[in-house]
């Protein structure tokens, strides 16, 4: 195990970067503005050795590096392209180069996409797997690009059909945080945890009272340096997804995942605010279509879901039954758990004193997200790369930029909170600002400038914008 010490929990530096345009027209070839722009905010971090390259000084030799864009689907499911959807492969490529002069043993991308993902077709528009095979040739260390799902489905007439147990349970490791999880004081025996289009059953097997598993893969946590590249967008049900939202996918399967509680907020639950009848009859049907084997049952009750389907729409609900809102207090906990694992976790399962690997995280802001994200984002013209140590200070920043209130971004301001294996060390009033939009206080900067972009939020994330002096869109 490297010794990362504890920089990562200490380190509230935010470095960002503008590029001369937001688009990524001119990466088409290596040193293009975005791998430049990256050299910019690896330099104001200090992690650049001018032998070593760009992550020459926080890249040991013979360092296993484990590199996690965010991949989530091969398009967008609204007519806006790939460009506010995924990490720009431009980065990726420029990181994986960057990465190589510091001497690692080897360099690895990958992600858990969204099960419905066509990773191949991903890897083909991108321009991906042609850029992974000439590497591959041309330098053994890097290792190609994973996708760490051990299931995949496809959507045929609505109804599920899914590929399980698609790689052995050996390439992953089980964690369990028990009673020291972030969901444990909302877990109350009552089967309450629902991912979207899956089984319930399958959850209440990994989250119950005392028991919190999450099954991650092998090569995250035998990694010695993680190099985080998420995409800076807005998300129905966390708010935001940027540093800490990614880790979401290294996990290989979403029964480990509780993303929202069922039921409205007035019956416990936090799919929706106070209660609604057509709701409660939706989770319903759709618990029992996603529960049983039979694609002709599935049929019948994915047919008996319709009505009250329509009738939601003809209500003009914007919200459905899937925790779309900020009332949501399911998702944050989970990805902050894969946070702690991350930083923590050792190849037994547990989790240590003190941090286990290196993690840094370099955001791909050059065309942001907003919007319906994470899966139908329109683009956000920001033209800029945010790096950092600390994934709580990098989200504090990136919440900023969506024109948000931090605070009232549950997964942001959470991070910041006192638990046993902390995120970080440092209050959210520390996170420091580098680079070309200021040098100081981030909370500082963002409330003095002026002319920041007006931000389309999901419409459950209204109520979570930033001050309108600032002349955000509510």
């Amino acid at each position: 195990m490297i010794d990362p010490g504890k920089e990562m929990l200490s380190n509230p530096q935010v470095a960002v970067t503008e590029l001369p345009s937001a688009d990524y027209s001119n990466e088409n070839f290596s040193g293009g503005p975005v791998a430049q722009a990256l050299g910019r905010v690896a330099a104001e971090m200090g992690w650049t050795d001018d032998i070593r390259g760009p992550f020459g000084r926080i890249i040991p030799p013979g360092a296993r590096v484990l590199v996690k864009p965010n991949l989530v689907l091969h398009q967008n499911e609204g007519p806006w392209g790939m460009d506010p959807l995924v990490t720009h492969p431009s980065l990726i490529r420029a990181v994986v180069e960057g990465l190589l002069p510091a001497d690692p043993s080897q360099v690895l991308v990958g992600d858990a996409p969204l099960q419905g993902c066509n990773f191949d077709h991903l890897l083909s528009v991108t321009g991906l797997a042609g850029w992974a095979d000439q590497m591959r040739q041309s330098d053994r260390r890097f290792k190609g690009i994973r996708d760490f799902r051990r299931t995949t489905c496809v959507f045929v007439n609505g109804v599920r059909q899914a590929a399980e147990n698609l790689q052995s349970e050996d390439q992953f490791i089980l964690f369990d945080l028990g009673q020291k999880s972030l969901l444990e004081p909302i877990t109350n025996g009552e089967d309450p945890f629902r991912v979207t289009c899956y089984d319930p059953r399958l959850l209440a097997r990994t989250h119950a009272p005392g028991r919190h598993q999450y099954l991650v893969a092998r090569e995250v946590i035998e990694a010695d340096v993680i190099v985080n590249l998420p995409k800076l967008k807005t998300h129905k049900k966390a708010g935001i997804t940027c540093a800490l939202k990614n880790l979401i996918g290294i996990n290989g399967n979403k029964e480990y995942l509780p993303h929202h509680r069922v039921g409205g907020s007035g019956s416990g639950g936090d799919c929706y605010p106070d209660s609604n009848p057509f709701k409660r009859a939706l989770e319903f049907t759709s618990d029992r279509q996603n529960m049983t084997s039979s694609q002709a049952v599935a049929k019948i009750w994915h047919g008996i879901s319709k009505p009250f389907t329509r009738a939601l729409r003809i209500t003009g609900d914007e919200l459905g039954i899937e925790g779309s809102w900020s009332g949501n207090d399911t998702i944050w906990r989970t990805c902050l758990d894969l946070n702690r694992i991350l930083l923590y976790g050792r190849t037994d399962g547990t989790l240590g004193d003190v941090p286990q690997r290196k993690v840094i995280h370099i955001v791909d802001a050059v065309m942001a997200g907003q919007g319906d994200g994470p899966l139908a984002p329109r683009p956000l013209p920001l033209g800029l790369i945010l790096a950092g140590q600390n994934a709580a200070a990098v989200d504090w920043v990136g919440a900023y930029l969506l024109g948000y209130d931090p605070n009232r971004i549950s997964i942001v301001r959470q991070a910041f909170g006192n638990f046993p294996w902390p995120v970080t060390s440092f209050t959210s009033d520390r996170v420091m600002l580098l680079g070309d939009l200021g040098t100081g206080p981030a909370d500082r900067i963002f409330d003095d400038r002026p002319g920041l972009p007006r931000v389309i939020h999901p419409a459950g994330w209204r109520d979570a914008g930033h001050s309108e002096t600032n002349d955000y869109q509510r």
